[in-house]
């Protein structure tokens, strides 16, 4: 039987498949336009949020005096800021600052577990201070890693110290900015050692942060740069330039940073008094720093590295207390000690009135 092809009669098959294939073809158009819509949106939304962050969200936090809601900030937010990186320009800057922050989160739990292991000793509990301490050499391993990721976007944004350049300041912020990735440069290096194992940072880092802070106006940054770069001396041999002197820089240092409202300096000054073993010094500093606060206000523009100076001061305070008590510094009393002999008290006889 023979069989005739039919022009007016469509093809079922012919139509569907053409229809399939415009479908798909609208498709590619409409989701390919989609994501570049969305690419334009996510890079937008990016820069405006590391500027937002960099220009408002940050001086905020500096005028602020919670520490601890900083710290909080920091964990929380910066998978979602860094994570605008895929999308814009990596935010190196305000990863400075991400990243330094959640390391000192790291590193205030590490004294946590610092206190829990000297509280177990003096109560002579040797495997709950063993398991204290494992706890304290873990969290200073996640504290050196969030460090070292701080200086290596600081180095990113700002070029490597090492090469011995001063980069060109576009505002305090700017330079502030600078400075604490010098700072998670020296913290990465101590959160390391602490640790007791490798976490890739180099460990000339510390005289690189040093001599970088030459590129700082130690005045105008509270004599902070200058405590850093003694600080170095002071712990690392041979560190220390012929004809300086690491503590007396410090002393002027400290005083730089009472009269400022800013007392980082004397953190600084008492890591490099521990590190030496000098307990009377370290008690100095703390009575110093517990004597400041009380009679200078904080600087308004900088409360929150004041208020971070102090939490570290109080930590020191407190691991002092706790190997020789079991306790903190109890409440009220910071720049007081358990063996602080009591003031005398004048007394009069009364037998003699009589």
């Amino acid at each position: 039987m023979t069989h005739f092809w039919n022009p007016s009669r469509k093809s079922p098959f012919s139509t569907r498949r053409v229809r399939n294939l415009v479908a798909a073809f609208t498709a590619s158009l409409v989701l390919g336009g989609c994501s570049a819509v969305n690419h334009v949106m996510y890079k937008t939304t990016g820069d405006v949020m590391q500027g937002f962050s960099r220009d408002h969200t940050v001086p905020f936090l500096m005028e602020s005096n919670d520490v601890a809601m900083g710290c909080a900030m920091s964990e929380a937010t910066a998978p979602l800021l860094m994570s605008f990186g895929r999308v814009t320009n990596e935010p190196d800057q305000l990863a400075v600052m991400l990243y330094l922050s959640a390391g000192g989160c790291a590193e205030e739990e590490a004294r946590e577990h610092e206190l829990a292991a000297l509280a177990a000793l003096n109560a002579m509990n040797g495997n709950e201070a063993e398991d204290a301490m494992i706890r304290q050499k873990r969290a200073h391993s996640v504290a050196a890693r969030r460090y070292y990721k701080a200086w290596q976007h600081h180095n990113a944004h700002y070029g490597n110290p090492a090469d011995g350049e001063c980069p060109d300041f576009d505002d305090d912020m700017d330079e502030f900015i600078y400075m604490a990735g010098l700072l998670s440069g020296l913290q990465a290096l101590n959160a390391q050692i602490q640790s007791t194992s490798s976490i890739g940072v180099p460990a000339n880092v510390g005289s690189i942060a040093a001599r970088a802070t030459s590129c700082l106006d130690n005045e105008k940054w509270w004599g902070a740069p200058m405590a850093l770069r003694a600080t170095v001396w002071a712990m690392i041999p041979g560190a220390q330039p012929e004809g300086e002197n690491a503590f007396e820089r410090l002393a002027i240092a400290d005083d730089q940073g009472e009269v400022a409202g800013v007392r980082l300096p004397h953190v600084f000054h008492a890591i490099a008094a521990l590190n030496k073993g000098d307990e009377a010094m370290v008690r100095s500093v703390i009575r110093d720093h517990a004597e400041s606060i009380e009679t200078t206000p904080a600087n308004e523009q900088w409360r929150f590295v004041d208020a971070m100076a102090t939490d570290m001061i109080v930590a020191v305070s407190d691991r002092l207390w706790v190997e020789n008590t079991g306790h903190r510094t109890p409440m009220g009393q910071l720049g007081s000690f358990w063996d602080d002999q009591a003031e005398a008290v004048e007394t009069m006889d009364l037998d003699d009135l009589l």
